[in-house]
């Protein structure tokens, strides 16, 4: 009786110490598997802002045709946040890892222009079929705003102190029937503090530098309109 005993404990031991094995080999592999890619978090300006345009005070402009922003100073269709390291080498951009743009920037800044803009006139694209009609200045003649965009990103000066920079070139032009009549070029730089030192900072900076750098642009474009040529 005792060895037959002996030998069920015995076999019941080793049961349990196979299952242990098994469970142990099977966490083992749970934790060898690749764990999930972590999503990039996608950031862009924000709303749209809520400020009904100004009809009622001043009569509206005539319409001004705005072209697809170029970005010569970026990557061809990125839609990474990228930052510099100027206390390492200003002359390289760095990618965030996790953190996208939802659009590349130069079409969050065309957005942000046609707000800015629109709030006084017509904003109309290329090929908009009305655009030769409805752009017409007082000469007759429609208004081609282009826009480049030359720098935008996270400028490091120091580890612990940052800033979004954004750097534009607008030229506004008069379509005539004999070509293009240059009515003026301006470069826009703006920069603004970041709050934090990581991809969520940058961002807000960047977002805001463009925001005000939109409505700087918007008045330029209105002195531009309004003086004779």
């Amino acid at each position: 009786m005792n060895t037959i005993k002996n030998k069920a404990c015995g076999s019941g031991a080793i049961a349990i110490h196979g299952l242990g094995l098994l469970g142990a080999m099977l966490l083992t592999g749970c934790a060898a598997l690749p764990a999930a890619p972590t999503r990039p978090m996608l950031y862009d300006f924000g709303p749209a802002s809520v400020v009904p345009a100004q009809t009622g005070r001043r009569a509206p402009l005539p319409a001004l045709i705005l072209a697809d922003v170029e970005a010569p100073g970026l990557p061809d269709g990125s839609s990474a946040v990228l930052y510099r390291l100027a206390y390492a080498d200003a002359r390289q951009l760095h990618p965030y890892s996790h953190a996208r743009w939802s659009q590349p920037p130069a079409q969050l800044l065309q957005q942000q222009l046609r707000e800015q803009i629109g709030r006084r006139r017509a904003v109309l694209k290329t090929d908009d079929g009305a655009a030769q009609s409805r752009g017409a200045t007082r000469s007759g003649h429609p208004l081609l705003l282009r826009v480049e965009l030359e720098e935008f990103s996270h400028l490091f000066n120091s580890p612990t102190q940052s800033a979004g920079v954004v750097r534009l070139r607008a030229t506004m032009v008069e379509r005539t029937p004999t070509g293009e009549s240059l009515r003026g070029q301006q470069v826009f730089i703006m920069q603004k503090p970041a709050r934090s030192t990581d991809a969520a900072g940058g961002v807000a900076a960047l977002a805001e530098a463009s925001t005000q750098l939109a409505s700087e642009l918007a008045e330029w474009v209105e002195q531009v309109a309004s003086t004779p040529h």
